[in-house]
């Protein structure tokens, strides 16, 4: 999800929403500690207390985390695989490099873990430009 998305929907809770879901959570603690007080219990060791917290969690935090792992080819130059890694996923050249190389000697290399959506948005930036360039540089996702 990108970010303006995000923006978009943490305005749609507004700070009157919070309010009104607080104010009825303390209503319904407050009865429920009125309906408790009438009981014949007398034991007063027992921390009653209900503490709230809400928490605003994306649908990207939610989802389950997939790998992005890059593929060997005899064509794409490394210079090349170098540039994508470091532009479109946001590695350093050091990290870049590695994964290049690991790539190059074993077949294949773990480049990072995305939720879905956003793996499969710089999977296809990265095997596009692959294209444009003509190169046939190889990216798969898989569940981590």
């Amino acid at each position: 999800m990108c970010i303006e998305a995000m923006k978009t929907k943490l305005a749609l809770i507004t700070t009157s929403t919070i309010d009104k879901l607080a104010l009825t959570a303390v209503d319904h603690v407050y009865r429920l500690s009125l309906d408790t007080d009438t009981d014949t219990d007398t034991n007063t060791d027992t921390d009653t207390d209900i503490d709230l917290e809400f928490v605003v969690v994306s649908d990207e935090e939610l989802e389950r985390p997939y790998r992005v792992i890059i593929h060997n080819d005899n064509v794409t130059t490394f210079e090349f695989v170098i540039n994508i890694l470091v532009t479109i996923f946001a590695v350093t050249f050091a990290r870049a490099t590695r994964i290049a190389y690991e790539a190059h000697s074993r077949g294949n290399a773990y480049v990072c873990t995305l939720p879905l959506e956003q793996a499969k948005s710089k999977v296809f930036k990265a095997q596009y430009t692959a294209r444009q360039q003509g190169f046939p540089l190889t990216f798969t996702i898989e569940p981590e």
